[in-house]
């Protein structure tokens, strides 16, 4: 199974924790869709959140679709707390950049987009409540254009499970606009949905959608694309981590987030790590270690739950794994 992160970023106020509400029901990861105004969407746990209706911290949860297994981020919108959303983008494989339809590319739209330039992280760009806007299709994806980059294109939907999605002649024209090697192998007719994945993956083409998060309109289809159009990111056997967050549970002990990006981490493993003033410390990974006290988001792996005021562990975490 395909096990990608992605990270879902936008302006506040532009639909991106209802965007994550929507991608974790319809793919059958929850029962019931919260709302961001009633204080139950299911990202946005902690009482500021609820109080204030923004998200505040960034929270992960997992999904599967077809063979792809989604770890997806939700980060803060709100440009007081760019600092969260920047962090997390370091353990990103695909971002979804979320674009308000009634608003347009907004000031911090613009901010995030040159931080994924910067972190050069493969984006896919979904433009919301188009069941609102008042402005067409067409005028939004050149506002796209203009304020982010001439090749951002506008997608046919994948209609569901759809190995090979009916694309027109007028898609393919414009990802020949968009980059040579499209146009070379649109000259000879041979662009195929792994000539897409990865102009994707290398940054040469952006794909943009349209929909609805709220009503889910065009979702189902943003997902199947986000699946076919993705490639999942080679790992060395090596031991690497990459640390992203640090947040504490209600008894004070600390939580260490981290993304393996190789090898695998077992219990009582002694990890080794340089601190900021550059001395070489070691710590050993127990069953009651800050990175096995929640949940992690990896394969072969199973959530932990509270069993007679105990924690149960994992065997290992291998590579790719996302937790805390």
């Amino acid at each position: 199974m395909k096990k990608l992160a992605i990270g879902i970023l936008a302006h506040v106020d532009a639909g991106k924790t209802t965007l994550c509400e929507a991608l974790l029901y319809l793919s059958g990861a929850i029962r019931k869709r919260g709302r961001v105004d009633r204080g139950d969407a299911y990202l946005d746990t902690h009482t500021l959140e609820k109080a204030r209706g923004i998200t505040i911290f960034s929270k992960q949860a997992k999904f599967n679709y077809n063979n792809t297994e989604f770890t997806v981020v939700d980060t803060p919108g709100h440009v007081d707390f760019s600092a969260e959303a920047e962090r997390a983008l370091s353990v990103l494989d695909y971002a979804v950049l979320v674009v308000s339809g009634t608003d347009g590319v907004q000031s911090h739209t613009e901010t995030l987009w040159k931080l994924l330039r910067r972190y050069s992280i493969p984006t896919f760009i979904f433009i919301n409540k188009t069941d609102i806007m008042q402005r067409s299709c067409t005028e939004l994806i050149d506002e796209v254009q203009r304020r982010l980059s001439e090749r951002c294109i506008a997608f046919e939907p994948c209609e569901g499970t759809k190995t090979e999605c009916l694309k027109s002649e007028a898609f393919f024209e414009n990802l020949a606009l968009a980059d040579e090697v499209l146009f070379e192998k649109h000259s000879a007719k041979r662009i195929v949905d792994a000539d897409i994945a990865a102009a994707i993956s290398e940054r040469r083409i952006f794909p943009c959608f349209f929909g609805s998060a709220l009503k889910t309109d065009g979702v189902s289809d943003f997902i199947a694309c986000l699946s076919l159009y993705s490639r999942e990111r080679k790992f060395k056997k090596d031991f690497a981590a990459r640390v992203y967050k640090i947040t504490y549970d209600p008894q004070g002990t600390r939580l260490t987030h981290i993304r393996l990006t190789g090898g695998s981490l077992s219990p009582r493993t002694a990890v080794a790590y340089t601190a900021r003033n550059g001395e070489r410390l070691t710590e050993k990974n127990c069953p009651h270690s800050v990175l096995f006290r929640c949940k992690i988001h990896s394969n072969r792996t199973r959530r932990m739950r509270r069993s007679c005021g105990r924690f149960r562990t994992f065997r290992n975490v291998p590579r790719a794994g996302l937790g805390r």
